[in-house]
């Protein structure tokens, strides 16, 4: 059935916000956000812990987001909601569990605001040295604030951009690095597959660190889920970005790895102290490589900042509307949340403000916290997606408009690669106290929201 002759069911949580959000942003949106700053900064990383065999690690990785993000897309097609997967999981689940996904995903988003103002202002105080990174962080969040409290659109016309630079930038990248590995870039020589003759250098323990180092690089997905609740054709919309997820993921993640380690070896030091891509720029004699990716670093960051402060906004908003949050919280104005915008940007700036006044212990707290969130989150989609789809399937086929392959197998094979993921993190000594410390907030939410549940059912 084509995708314009399905009836889409409206959702009271979007009913009163604008729909300003173009196809275009959209494309955009899905495009770029796949392409975070953690691509960039952190896979350096992982690149020394597994050497080639950080391939596979986002290879694997990558593989298990495309079944979290069909199973996500096929819900958000049928139910187009500004809560996304906290609405799907409260109408599969409960309102408990919709209530645990969303507010753990809003302290996720909200601090990842901060960190996200943070590393931008060190890029920008690197190259203005007299100036204080908080200052510059101030800016960053005045702007984004702003941005997103005058219109929907101006998020989606500024995720436009960053995106557009993005993609260019690390579409250069590659085109640079296959003509070099190729043989045929002037003035480089091809080092041939001199870099890869040893697959897993530091055995089976180095792939796992980088496993687990490319499952969290793939963050930000989930945006382009909530936006198309805005937008002016939810259903095309979502069923567009999660078909191209695939080749998006092969080509900007996978493909990227693989052009790197070739290029470079992978225990140089200039692949952890200056960043994978400029370690790369560097052996082409591209000149000035380090500021050029300094700046596609900037982008990256700013465009995260942006989209998380409008994420976690419409996520706060959509829980007050299903009666799970304060609610002066929930005011719109003009089409926008603009209560959810100021508190999610408040909550930003203030995780920045614990970095420097408590940076060894609250800070620290609320980054262990945080660390596992997506995880838990996947499971929740994986969980009502198994549950939702028989519904659909027996009650409203027609909405179906994604369908998840090989269902329900794939669903559990995810199901069993998330707990792998959870195994793994427990092995691990850095991120043993993540995975506790994400639990213990876990069990705290999913506790009071089953009170807030129980209450609500008295009444």
């Amino acid at each position: 059935m084509p995708l314009t002759t399905v009836e889409t069911p409206t959702e009271t949580d979007g009913a009163s916000l604008s729909h300003g959000l173009k196809q275009r942003h959209l494309s955009m949106i899905a495009l770029g956000g796949v392409i975070g700053a953690g691509l960039f900064v952190g896979s350096g990383a992982g690149i020394a812990a597994a050497g080639p065999s950080i391939v596979i690690a986002y290879a694997l990785s990558g593989l298990l987001v495309m079944l979290v993000m069909r199973m996500l897309g096929e819900m958000s097609a049928a139910y187009p909601s500004s809560g996304s997967f906290s609405s799907h999981a409260e109408r599969a689940i409960g309102p408990w569990a919709g209530f645990t996904a969303g507010w753990a995903f809003w302290v996720l988003l909200c601090t990842a605001v901060g960190l996200e103002g943070i590393g931008a202002a060190q890029i920008v105080h690197g190259w203005l040295p007299g100036t204080p990174e908080w200052a510059w962080v101030a800016l960053f969040m005045v702007v984004f604030c702003g941005t997103n409290l005058a219109a929907v659109k101006n998020f989606g016309e500024f995720e436009f951009w960053f995106a557009a630079l993005k993609v260019g930038a690390i579409t250069l990248f590659l085109v640079l690095g296959v003509l070099a590995l190729a043989g045929v870039l002037p003035g480089t020589d091809s080092p041939g597959g001199s870099h890869l003759t040893e697959l897993l250098p530091n055995g089976g323990e180095g792939l796992v660190i980088g496993l687990l180092a490319s499952v969290f690089a793939y963050g930000g997905l989930e945006t382009v889920t909530i936006a198309a609740a805005e937008s002016q054709d939810p259903v095309r919309g979502v069923a567009r970005a999660v078909r191209t997820a695939m080749w998006r993921i092969a080509v900007f993640y996978v493909g990227s790895m693989a052009v790197i380690v070739a290029l470079v070896p992978w225990d140089s030091p200039e692949v952890v102290e200056n960043g994978p891509y400029v370690a790369a720029l560097d052996r082409l004699g591209i000149p000035g490589a380090g500021q050029l990716m300094n700046v596609v670093v900037l982008v990256a960051l700013l465009s995260a900042m942006n989209a998380n402060i409008y994420g976690a906004s419409r996520i706060g908003y959509s829980l007050v509307e299903r009666g799970q949050g304060p609610k002066w919280l929930g005011r719109v104005s003009g089409g926008v949340p603009r209560v959810a915008v100021m508190a999610s940007s408040v909550f930003g700036f203030l995780c920045v403000l614990l970095s420097y006044w408590r940076p060894d212990d609250v800070f620290a707290w609320l980054l262990n916290m945080i660390g596992a969130v997506i995880l838990v989150v996947w499971i929740f989609i994986a969980v009502f997606q198994l549950r939702l789809r028989r519904r659909l399937e027996r009650e409203t086929p027609e909405r179906l408009a994604v369908r998840m392959w090989a269902f329900p197998w794939l669903t559990w094979v995810a199901l069993a690669g998330m707990a792998t993921v959870f195994v793994l993190m427990a092995r691990e000594p850095d991120t043993r106290v993540q995975l506790y410390s994400t639990g213990a907030m876990t069990l705290v939410l999913a506790a009071a929201g089953y009170a807030w549940q129980r209450a609500r059912e008295r009444r």
